[in-house]
């Protein structure tokens, strides 16, 4: 019963995000999907800055489903390859591309169609050439293991029905003293499942939202340390936008702690 119900949700989230897709193919927002986007002060492409957002096809600004900027607080160098889970329209995976240089790799992994379509002709039009859009599910990453500097993702992680398995697949494909980037939607402590399930829906970012301690907890039981959930902006009662930080310990370098 329990797999019949996340397959029931994973579906509605795919059609969700299917539908954001072809309404931005259309010359829409993506926001006519109905998707995490409803307060467009909280969610989108107004997260990111003007500079951002001009150096961008229009399509991929208006394909922004994130609750954050991840491209801003993951500290990307030139030459290091990046992964972004649930890489929608492809703005993170374009921003980074470019930030980490014609000798890094930018990967884009999804489980729509219609967004990888999407996402793969914005980064034609931006002229990127170092990006690679996967099709296949952020529990299940389809690459090798230790063969990712940095992962990063853009309000997608709650959308997932088995976050302790995201958590693990970003520990399997995570170089030694690899490092994570999150934006996503965290609850507050004292807000029970139901109670976050009353504040919004689940394909809307709020009812499968981790609470702090929680994602703190999953993230040290995949082995990572210097875990840090920071609160941003809120966007419902209890509930905020974050930025989640944490590092995949170096081989010789078992000390760290949490942040």
């Amino acid at each position: 019963m329990a797999t019949d119900a996340a397959d029931r949700l994973r579906d509605q989230v795919r059609e969700r995000y299917a539908a954001a897709a072809r309404s931005v193919a259309e010359g829409a927002s993506c926001c006519g999907g109905g998707s995490c986007c409803d307060d467009p002060g909280s969610f989108g492409e107004a997260l990111y800055t003007v500079e951002q957002r001009g150096d961008l096809p229009d399509a991929a600004a208006l394909a922004s489903l994130g609750c954050g900027n991840p491209t801003a607080v993951a500290e990307l160098r030139e030459g290091e390859t990046v992964l972004d889970l649930g890489s929608g329209g492809g703005i993170d995976v374009i921003l980074s591309a470019r930030r980490v240089g014609p000798t890094g790799l930018a990967y884009g992994l999804d489980m729509t169609d219609e967004m990888l379509a999407l996402a793969r002709r914005n980064a034609e039009e931006a002229g990127i050439s170092n990006a690679i859009f996967l099709k296949g599910m952020i529990e299940d990453v389809p690459l090798p293991a230790e063969s990712v500097d940095v992962a990063i993702s853009n309000c997608v992680i709650n959308l997932s029905t088995d976050k302790a398995a995201v958590l693990a697949e970003l520990g399997r494909v995570l170089k030694p003293g690899g490092r994570i980037g999150i934006s996503d939607v965290v609850a507050e402590d004292h807000l029970n499942p139901d109670e976050r399930a009353a504040r919004g829906s689940y394909v809307g970012c709020i009812a499968g939202a981790l609470s702090k301690s929680e994602y703190e907890a999953g993230l040290e039981a995949a082995g990572f340390v210097d875990v840090s959930v920071e609160f941003t902006h809120e966007v419902a009662d209890g509930m905020h936008g974050a930025i989640v930080k944490a590092v995949k310990p170096a081989i010789s370098d078992p000390g760290h702690r949490r942040a």
